[in-house]
């Protein structure tokens, strides 16, 4: 038997518990709306609010954000996480500017096109922005499907995708930019991955496992190994490498980066770095302190990582491969940086 729609029980629900006063949602703005949703991705509310008024702040439109520099935007995005958004959103506000002047596009197959827009994140502008019935699967919506009906296995096997698509048009009523906007909240602050609130849930009873949510399978995330050098020059300044705008950390300054297979201990590394600054880098490193092993999660995997301080007395002879450019101490927080290297730095 068909369960009850959910907009019929969420929405009360939401009108009275949902998270109204969060910034983007004062506004039907689709500039406003676009750039939460994208930092949003993968990224929890109250870690998004500082950035977001800054960024506001600086690039207050698809315009200023078009004519910004690449660096500029980076560098407001730093810790942030996930640059790829970044360097899609500034994509982004310039197909905006030159295709469609200036405007959102109002159609979901125009929307898509914009880089880094998928089909859940354009379609969450159009239903705030232009009212438009526009269905939703992003994290937190596909959670509260995949146990309101009793779904097992993977929520993105290509079968539940499917199903889940289907459902969730099915549940989006006329009005969907607060249905979505329920649903989002249902699974951010009750529906929650780990520890669902089951007790407290308005869809508690038609639900398809009240009490004892189905379990979404994580997969496990692979780890890598990585050693960063952090070269200084003997007038004081850090040396760092731009890194290619596609890939880890893309278009941020970093510190070199040598790739490991394991956490390699042996006493030969020490020479294999050397040679390997020399060749890459045309350098010649004065290894000293050796920082205690750290871990970053990326969205696919975790870096192991540990950073070895050395010196160096010359650079820039053209030797090596690879270029590094030199940042004096005061310079390094206005770079965009990732956010092992902020904390560092700070």
């Amino acid at each position: 038997m068909t369960p009850p729609r959910i907009a019929n029980r969420l929405l009360p629900w939401y009108q009275q518990s949902g998270r109204h006063d969060l910034p983007w949602r004062q506004s039907r703005d689709p500039y406003l709306l676009y750039l939460a949703e994208i930092m949003l991705q993968q990224t929890r509310v109250e870690t998004v609010k500082p950035y977001f008024r800054r960024f506001l702040a600086h690039f207050p439109s698809w315009q200023a954000l078009a004519d910004a520099s690449l660096d500029e935007v980076l560098a407001l995005w730093s810790g942030l996480g996930y640059y790829a958004r970044a360097r899609n959103a500034h994509a982004a506000a310039r197909m905006v500017v030159d295709r469609f002047q200036g405007e959102f596009p109002t159609d979901l197959a125009q929307a898509v096109e914009l880089p880094g827009v998928g089909r859940s994140t354009a379609a969450a502008v159009l239903a705030s922005a232009y009212g438009q019935r526009q269905a939703i699967l992003d994290a937190n919506a596909r959670r509260v499907l995949f146990r309101y009906y009793g779904f097992t296995g993977s929520a993105r096997s290509p079968q539940n995708e499917r199903r889940l698509w289907q459902l969730a048009e099915q549940e989006t009523p006329a009005a969907a930019h607060d249905y979505n906007q329920a649903i989002q909240d249902l699974g951010a602050l009750l529906c929650l991955s780990r520890k669902a609130r089951c007790d407290d849930c308005p869809l508690f009873g038609p639900c398809a496992g009240p009490g004892e949510p189905t379990q979404i399978p994580q997969p496990e995330k692979p780890v890598r190994y990585a050693c960063f050098l952090l070269l200084r020059a003997e007038d004081g300044c850090v040396l760092l490498e731009k890194r290619p705008n596609r890939g880890i950390w893309g278009g941020l300054w970093a510190l070199p980066w040598y790739a490991l297979v394991g956490a390699n201990e042996a006493p030969e590394l020490a020479e294999t770095l050397r040679d390997w600054a020399r060749e890459e880098y045309g350098l010649r490193p004065q290894l000293g302190e050796w920082h205690p092993w750290q871990r970053h999660t990326f969205t696919h995997f975790h870096l192991e990582y540990r950073i070895i301080e050395a010196g160096v007395l010359v650079y820039g002879v053209g030797e090596g491969r690879r270029a590094l450019s030199p940042f004096a101490p005061e310079q390094l927080a206005q770079l965009a940086l990732p956010s092992p290297l902020r904390r560092l730095f700070s």
